[in-house]
């Protein structure tokens, strides 16, 4: 029996496991990969307080180091279902079930594809979703980023490192990314634009050659050359296994009260797979300390 599980280790499930496990809590924390979340695929960050820029693997890496001299749990597993006992809640896994008094869900988000053909049969073959990643694949390549917001920027002149040029296409006549790296993407030479556009079709045999783009004003399609996609067009939740909590908006997105409870009590989400406006790692962090103090409020009140 555990006192709270925490379900991802991005910013938010980490800084959750710091607060409870400093309250003397028995705590485990699930992870399906590496702990950090999106902050793996961040090559930098420049607005997180106390560092002019870090790269995301060594935040990640700093945040997670506490964690194991205060006794977390770290466990490797994928979450299929949470069940609510009352008191009591269980956490399902893919090959393991576990009992504990609080849930806390952290497994923030995932980047949402296109649905257009090509993109799942090139998937991994000139298809990507993370510039840092892959993007040393790309030497001296012409390359395709779509979107328009802070993502696909950042990911647009990280790119320009190794690609010969970057094209950015994006369905609006301007784009959605911070004033300041909007000045830099327009002050990179190796860094084109494609307004008023979407991707129709990714093609190529076995590896992507080229891409079918259509101007959503004009009605005209066009057909380029390009080495690679690198997709940034929004976020979809990854909060399949709390259906059968009823805690979910329509999008799927987890909805909480300022406190991080959902509307089970002794259940609480945090980070980017709650319902919010602004998805950062500061705001992670943030709703982390909360759910963490609010989880111990809890067993403290109610077990």
């Amino acid at each position: 029996m555990y006192d709270t599980i925490i379900i991802g280790a991005g910013p938010a499930g980490m800084t959750a496991a710091l607060y409870v496990a400093r309250s003397n809590l028995k705590v485990a924390l699930i992870e399906g990969g590496f702990p950090g979340g999106q902050m793996n695929n961040t090559s930098d960050i420049e607005n997180y307080p106390g560092y002019a820029n870090i790269s995301g693997p060594e935040l990640a890496e700093k945040m997670f180091e506490p964690l194991e001299n205060l006794g977390v749990e770290h466990l490797y597993g994928f979450v299929k279902n949470i069940e609510n006992h009352g008191d009591v809640k269980k956490v399902i896994t893919d090959d393991e079930e576990f009992e504990t008094r609080t849930v806390i869900v952290a497994t923030g988000s995932k980047h949402r594809l296109l649905g257009v053909p090509g993109e799942e049969e090139l998937n991994s073959r000139g298809v990507s979703y993370c510039a840092v990643c892959d993007g040393a694949f790309f030497r001296d390549q012409d390359l395709l980023v779509v979107g328009g917001g802070d993502s696909s920027v950042e990911e647009a002149i990280f790119l320009t490192q190794f690609a010969k040029s970057v094209t950015i296409v994006h369905r609006r006549d301007e784009l959605r990314a911070q004033k300041v790296l909007q000045d830099r993407a327009f002050a990179n030479e190796k860094i084109n634009f494609i307004w008023d556009s979407v991707v129709k079709e990714i093609k190529g045999e076995n590896r992507v050659e080229s891409v079918v783009i259509e101007n959503v004003k004009t009605n005209q399609v066009t057909e380029h050359a390009f080495g690679g996609v690198f997709i940034y067009v929004g976020l979809d939740p990854v909060s399949d296994f709390t259906k059968d909590l009823q805690i979910q908006d329509a999008s799927g997105w987890i909805v909480t009260d300022d406190h991080m409870k959902t509307s089970v009590a002794g259940v609480f989400a945090v980070g980017d797979v709650r319902q919010k406006d602004l998805r950062q790692v500061t705001t992670a962090v943030g709703d982390g300390a909360i759910a963490g103090q609010e989880a111990y409020k809890y067993i403290t009140e109610h077990c």
